[in-house]
């Protein structure tokens, strides 16, 4: 052989040095990564053949699938298969995808040595030379049992779930999108809303509100609030596919992500009809039985008060017999007949107030009281209470106190209706007072106000009774020995009338046996409005002419007393007893003002009103209808029949000046 060159030599042996090297890199890079292989437990990591017969096994495949590494090293991998995916060649198919793609991956049902069952997850992996000869393969297997028991449980909870909701037919439950569009739709909800998913998946829930809750912004509302606090209820009217309205008991509760993203809407409606009807139903049977006591209460109220009317009236109508009696008797000397005749006109007026208490009541509680305000002083007004008092506080041997200060309070007022509010005070204090009592009426300015004070030693006021005292029918016990009747209407027409005159009254007592106090304060009156009103009224009345006048009433007491009333004012009077009379004495004489009775036998007043307006002579006539009867039906219909004033009997001395004045005026 040829020497070799030392260089050379030298250079073979660092390459023959090197290639040992890595060799020996590689055998332990190898020997630690089996290593590595042998000691992963947590996956089955294994070889193949290129038939599929196992050639490595490390410990995490050991661990898994129970057997050693000499019991399944060259055994088919199909064994790890159920019979299931043998048969149909599954175990094949996993090698032929991963021969032909490179990889293979799945999730199955695999056996263990045992037989058991687990949940796989597989990964095979062609392994090829770099001529591309298939060498065998890699299978990795991990055991994915655990998560696949808690997707499966969660799988048939959701299923469960599901069929729970669709079953439930008593609750409407459905979702809808962040927009409030209908998501999804239970059988619930089909029967109660009577649309089927098909028809309603996509449409706004708003579709379910009546149009003015929709239009109002209703539905709207509802999400808003759902989302800023998580949930809403609310209970109200919601309308059916058919259009017919069920009242409902709606949750809605915002749906959102882990990161807080609003998903949608859960809403849950439930019908509760039948519990509204139910409380409807309650209620109206309280409103039936407060409605049924309340009638029950006025049956009382009026049974009472019919009975005090009697009293009151039985009252005056036995001295008028006896006065009357007595004054048929021959040879009744003159100082008799002047007593009998004080006896009878004092118990006329009296009757005359009943009826007037009764008949003002009716008209201020429905508000047709129509105050004649002039420039009066607060003194006289108290004098002449004082005086319609007077005969009782006389007989009673009360002591009256009256204190009016010294300045003058001038109201601008309704002095009838300021007599008829202080006298039925004074009464009022004379009648609940044991005799020989103490009653005071005391009046001062404070600012723009009078204030009236009416107080008495009497039986005073019960604590229950002194919030009602001026409500309609409301008396003092009858039982009381100290009471002396009374229609229980005079506070409240007192209320009314001071009211009128935008004042105000309060009652006060210290309780039974303590006395009572009534005070009244009224606005006082400018000197300068007072002066102007006077001077208004003076023109207002001045220069009266006398007129041609005709009263028709069947009632000859009334009729006569009415013209001579008239004729003693000045004025040419003519009377008729029925309605045809009327009539003839209206075309003869053309009277400028007819007082018709409308209750005349025969032809009544309406009838003669009806011709009197065809005669064209009479056509400026003024006529006036006289009845008993003040309803807005009764003024309505002698309207229609063609008179100008409705007057009530007996009819107002104001009014009838008025329309007397008004005539003047007109002539």
């Amino acid at each position: 052989t040829k020497p070799v060159q030392p260089v050379i030599l030298q250079a073979k042996v660092r390459s023959f040095v090197d290639l040992f090297i890595e060799k020996q890199r590689v055998k332990m890079e190898a020997e630690q990564l089996q290593l590595l292989v042998d000691g992963t437990t947590d996956y089955a990591m294994f070889m193949l053949d290129p038939d599929g017969h196992i050639a490595t096994w490390n410990s995490g495949a050991a661990l898994l699938k129970g057997y050693k590494s000499h019991e399944i090293i060259g055994q088919h991998f199909s064994r790890f298969y159920p019979e299931e995916a043998i048969a149909s060649g599954w175990p094949q198919y996993e090698l032929e995808t991963a021969s032909r793609e490179g990889r293979f991956e799945d999730e199955g049902w695999r056996l263990r040595k045992d037989g058991t069952r687990f949940w796989a997850n597989v990964v095979i992996t062609a392994l090829r030379t770099e001529q591309g000869q298939l060498r065998g393969f890699s299978k990795i297997t991990r055991d994915l049992t655990r998560r696949r028991r808690v997707e499966e449980a969660l799988r048939q909870s959701e299923e469960r779930f599901r069929l729970l909701v669709e079953g439930v037919r008593d609750y409407a439950i459905f979702l809808l999108d962040p927009q409030g569009l209908v998501a999804s739709w239970n059988s619930g909800a089909q029967r109660l809303k009577q649309y089927t998913a098909t028809e309603i998946i996509g449409k706004h829930f708003s579709i379910f509100y009546p149009a003015e809750v929709s239009r109002s912004g209703w539905p709207a509302h509802e999400l808003e609030v759902a989302k800023a606090e998580g949930r809403f209820e609310d209970e109200g009217w919601r309308v059916r596919k058919d259009g017919t309205q069920f009242w409902a008991n709606v949750v809605i509760t915002a749906l959102r992500s882990d990161s807080g993203e609003l998903r949608g809407f859960s809403k849950i409606t439930r019908d509760m009809t039948e519990r509204k009807r139910a409380e409807e139903n309650a209620r109206r049977l309280v409103e039936i039985a407060a409605a049924k006591r309340l009638a029950e209460d006025h049956a009382r109220q009026l049974r009472e008060f019919l009975a005090t009317l009697a009293h009151e009236l039985r009252n005056p109508l036995a001295p008028i017999n006896n006065s009357l009696e007595i004054l048929k008797l021959p040879g009744v000397d003159h100082n008799t007949t002047q007593q009998m005749h004080g006896v009878l006109e004092r118990q006329v007026q009296h009757l005359v107030r009943l009826v007037d208490d009764l008949l003002d009541v009716s008209r201020v509680m429905q508000g047709k009281i129509e105050l004649r305000s002039e420039p009066v002083e607060l003194a006289a007004v108290i004098a002449r209470a004082i005086e319609t008092a007077k005969p009782l506080i006389e007989a009673q041997g009360h002591r009256l106190t009256v204190e009016l200060g010294e300045a003058s309070l001038l109201l601008h007022a309704d002095p009838v209706r300021l007599i008829q509010v202080f006298g039925n005070l004074i009464n009022n204090a004379a009648k609940y007072a044991e005799p020989e009592a103490n009653i005071w009426v005391l009046a001062q300015r404070e600012g723009d106000e009078a204030i009236i004070s009416v107080r008495d030693s009497g039986i005073g006021i019960a604590a229950d009774m002194l919030p009602h005292i001026f409500e309609l029918f409301t008396q003092a016990d009858h039982a009381s020995s100290k009471a002396q009747g009374g229609l229980g209407i005079g506070l409240t027409l007192v209320k009314n009338l001071v009211e009128l005159h935008r004042g105000s009254i309060e009652a006060h007592s210290a309780g039974l046996g303590k006395g009572s106090e009534f005070i009244v304060r009224l606005p006082l009156a400018s000197a300068k409005s007072a002066a102007n009103d006077h001077a208004g009224a003076q023109q207002r009345f001045a220069g009266l002419v006398p007129q041609r006048l005709l009263v028709a009433d069947d009632n000859e007491d009334a009729a006569i007393s009415l013209a001579t009333l008239l004729r003693l004012q000045g004025h040419e009077v003519c009377v008729a007893y029925d309605g045809a009379s009327a009539l003839e004495m209206a075309k003869m004489h053309h009277p400028s003002l007819v007082f018709l009775d409308l209750g005349m036998p025969g032809m009544d007043g309406y009838e003669v009103a009806r011709q009197l307006r065809d005669i064209p002579e009479l056509k400026q006539t003024v006529l006036a209808a006289l009845t008993g009867w003040g309803q807005p039906e009764d003024r309505r219909r002698t309207a229609e029949a063609g008179f100008d004033h409705h007057l009530v009997k007996p009819p107002d001395a104001h009014v009838v000046e008025g329309l007397l004045a008004a005539l003047s005026q007109r002539h």
